[in-house]
């Protein structure tokens, strides 16, 4: 099965990366980073699996504790390296981040698509789709926009990006415990929720740029 999730990574990899040298600037830029999100997603997937079984197998406690903090930092780090050594520019740091979560949760439906291949249907891709997949591009958008609020103030940069960070962790973790319990259609809720007010504010914040 590990086999097979590798050979569908590589699949769309492939194109994707050979895509990068006939695109526009922007556009190279977000499915680059769609690319480390999908890559980061693996990673990710290794080390909470071997953590996972190191801490007896209780996926409630796992997903509740673990690994939103596993998963948050491993997607947090390609956009401070971005923000550190290339740009902090506010516009390009958000939908670079936006990026890398959503390539982390397309890798993350296709690894759980081959794990339950034969238990869900179109209600559980809708759901994943409005759910854990927007949480994913949401979390880290959090961390990306932070950080180009404080990359040029030295004596915020470590406490306001370890704050944002913390955020995007809490918030996955509030996600996570909402869809494991009774209540798992408002953990569903939760990431539209977030997402129009966020939608909304960057219509009206491009209108008045123009």
């Amino acid at each position: 099965m590990d086999d097979l999730i590798f050979i569908i990574y590589i699949c769309f990899l492939i194109p994707m990366a050979l895509s990068l040298f006939v695109m526009e600037k922007k556009s190279r830029l977000v499915v680059f980073f769609v690319l480390v999100g999908t890559t980061v997603c693996l990673l990710a997937s290794e080390l909470n699996t071997f953590l996972y079984n190191g801490i007896g197998r209780n996926m409630l406690y796992f997903t509740t504790t673990i690994s939103p903090v596993t998963e948050e930092i491993l997607k947090a780090l390609p956009i401070l390296l971005y923000a550190l050594f290339i740009s902090d520019d506010r516009q390009s740091l958000g939908q670079s981040a936006f990026a890398v979560g959503l390539g982390f949760a397309i890798m993350e439906n296709v690894i759980m698509i081959m794990q339950n291949m034969y238990s869900i249907d179109v209600k559980w891709a809708i759901m994943r789709g409005f759910g854990a997949s927007l949480m994913h591009s949401i979390c880290t958008a959090v961390v990306g926009i932070g950080v180009s609020f404080v990359r040029k103030k030295k004596k915020l940069f470590y406490c306001g990006t370890l704050s944002y960070l913390m955020l995007a962790i809490t918030y996955h973790s509030v996600f996570n415990t909402l869809v494991m319990s009774p209540h798992k259609y408002y953990g569903i809720i939760l990431p539209i929720c977030t997402y129009i007010p966020l939608l909304i504010f960057g219509i009206k914040r491009k209108r008045a740029e123009e």
